[in-house]
């Protein structure tokens, strides 16, 4: 019998071609039927083949077997690229087995699989991950193969005359034992992608604990990065965010970077873009999140990056508010000023004492006002119309408070070096009740 193509199987029953022989006796396993005529769900279909049915059967199997490891590489393009002669091997050994697990079953009340052929098959699956290959290839071959046993296997039952009950039994069998394969199969792949995924996130983490902590060496590095199966960018930056925007920006950032939960908050390196123009793309990225991204930076300068984010992030209310992560990302590059009007708290405490002193006689309210009139008049040089503009007051108004000041603070207002620190503590002031400006 030639079965090189399904094409050319001869036909039979269930096939629509020509009647069978005249069927004879054929010993059968005996039936449990109910009223209905069903079969209990709990019985395995082939507890009602003849047990006699592998022996009866054998000779057909070298020819569905040969079908199989012909048929499934030309049908399926993921095989088409590693049909060698190792490939042919491994597939003629599983499907023999296959079929040889199939055809101890008629009769038994046995499970589709005992534990040698189960890990053989959940080995299957875990190697089509390892492959990188989907589930849709082997799962593929699975419904190539029960199809093509199906066909050979019948025509067999079919050419011996045996009862249609035979046929349709084993065809169920088929189906049952095809959906075990592929359900033991398909755990194992997930079992695989899990444990890859975890041990995957736990080389991430190592790299990025490596360039946030810096010191390493650079051969160290991109042992990591290879490890993480990351390629490591020209120039990148360090992003602080909240934890629970870490999945988003996992999922939306793609292979262009990698995210990290931390003990209170995520970390996240991403490829940092060449120019400007690029930086709409990490806004997207990371809206809605209140992400702080440390400046560009090579790979050794990443700690730098990650400490410049962290000391904004430090800045930011909208980090610590709650619900947390619902801001527009930070950009630190544009907060460095701010960055270092806040570095040291208590020193610019003590200066803004220093120097704020002469106002502190005045009752809040008119001191708030003045103080907010000189940080006005120092940024805009004393020129009345913006200080006017800026405050919604009168030019005559600026005049009048300008000339307060000049009482309060005498010759001081007149040396560069008290107006540079008068500058510095008010903005202090500022940010810390206003927090970062754009």
């Amino acid at each position: 019998m030639n079965l090189s193509s399904e094409d050319s199987l001869p036909s039979h029953p269930l096939a629509g071609g020509p009647p069978p022989p005249q069927v004879r006796e054929t010993p059968q396993a005996p039936r449990s039927r109910g009223t209905s005529d069903a079969r209990d769900a709990s019985r395995p279909p082939w507890l009602s083949l003849p047990p006699e049915l592998a022996e009866l059967l054998a000779p057909a199997v070298p020819a569905v077997v040969e079908q199989i490891i012909q048929t499934v590489p030309n049908q399926i393009p993921a095989y088409q690229i590693t049909r060698t002669e190792r490939f042919s091997e491994v597939l003629f050994l599983g499907v023999q087995g296959a079929l040889e697990q199939l055809l101890s079953l008629p009769g038994t009340a046995d499970p589709a699989l005992n534990e040698e052929s189960r890990e053989l098959v959940a080995a299957l699956g875990a190697g089509e991950y390892r492959q990188g290959r989907s589930m849709d290839a082997l799962l593929a071959a699975y419904r190539t193969s029960a199809r093509i046993t199906f066909r050979g296997l019948s025509e067999a039952c079919a050419e011996q005359g045996m009862a249609m009950d035979v046929v349709v039994d084993l065809g169920e069998t088929i189906l049952a034992y095809i959906d075990e394969l592929s359900a033991v199969s398909v755990q194992a792949y997930a079992v695989e992608q899990s444990a890859h995924a975890g041990a995957l996130e736990l080389r991430r983490a190592d790299l990025v604990a490596a360039l946030v902590g810096g010191g390493a060496e650079i051969h160290e590095v991109r042992r990591l990065a290879s490890g993480a199966d990351w390629h490591l960018p020209q120039r990148m930056a360090a992003v602080v965010l909240p934890l629970a925007a870490a999945s988003g920006v996992r999922t939306r950032l793609g292979i262009s970077g990698i995210v990290v939960e931390r003990e209170s908050e995520a970390t996240a390196i991403v490829a940092a873009p060449q120019s400007e123009r690029l930086r709409p793309r990490l806004r997207e990225v990371f809206a809605g999140t209140s992400a702080v991204l440390g400046p560009a930076v090579e790979w050794d300068g990443v700690a730098h990056s990650h400490r410049v984010a962290r000391l904004v992030a430090d800045q930011l209310p909208q980090l610590h508010a709650e619900p947390p992560g619902d801001g527009d990302p930070v950009f630190a590059s544009d907060h460095l000023a701010q960055i270092i009007l806040g570095a040291e708290t208590q020193v610019m405490a003590d200066l803004a004492a220093r120097r704020l002193a002469p106002l502190d006689g005045l009752s809040g309210t008119k001191r708030t006002t003045l103080e907010e009139t000189l940080l006005s008049w120092l940024v805009h040089w004393g020129q009345r119309n913006p200080v006017a503009h800026e405050l919604g007051i009168h030019p005559q108004t600026v005049g009048y408070r300008v000339a307060q000041l000049r009482e309060l603070f005498g010759g001081e207002l007149d040396r560069p070096a008290v107006r540079f620190e008068l500058e510095l503590v008010l903005r202090a002031r500022r940010m810390v009740e206003s927090g970062p400006t754009e």
